[in-house]
């Protein structure tokens, strides 16, 4: 176990935890930036692909950003025909957010590329290792502020 009382063993956690994220997020930010887009476009597009039918509402929670961090970015994919707004007939006051054909291909060709990468360094860290960082992230998902 690493000893974080000790701050060369923090720091070197910290630096593989941020250039580990670097490396997961580099093809995708190099991807987003083609369309003058970013991380936080790209994190709608993939809750919307894994939660059909979302309302914005939840959309919110599951990122745990407020409604006005949301709007431009939400508006932005929306114009860009990636992301359709539908008023559900049972309540026409509620915005159910679903991908278009558009979106649904942008949000595979996004997660195409990071899979590859968590494929080929899964592989060379062997399961133990896989099961301890998948036990860690969603350790620190769980922790994060509501």
């Amino acid at each position: 176990m690493l000893d974080l009382k000790n701050p060369t063993t923090q720091r070197a956690a910290m630096e593989a935890f941020f250039f580990g994220y670097q490396a997961f997020t580099a093809k995708a930010d190099e991807m987003l930036a083609r369309r003058g887009l970013s991380r936080v476009h790209q994190r709608i597009v993939f809750f919307i692909a894994h939660h059909p039918g979302v309302s914005v509402k939840e959309l919110l929670t599951l990122l745990g950003v407020s409604k006005q961090a949301l709007n431009t970015p939400l508006r932005q994919l929306i114009e860009m025909n990636l992301v359709r707004s539908v008023a559900p007939e049972t309540d026409k006051r509620k915005r159910l957010l679903e991908l278009t054909a558009d979106g649904v291909a942008f949000e595979k060709n996004l997660r195409r590329e990071q899979v590859k990468l968590l494929q080929r360094v899964f592989a060379q860290a062997g399961e133990t290792a896989v099961d301890g960082w998948l036990a860690i992230n969603q350790a620190l998902g769980q922790s994060r502020q509501p």
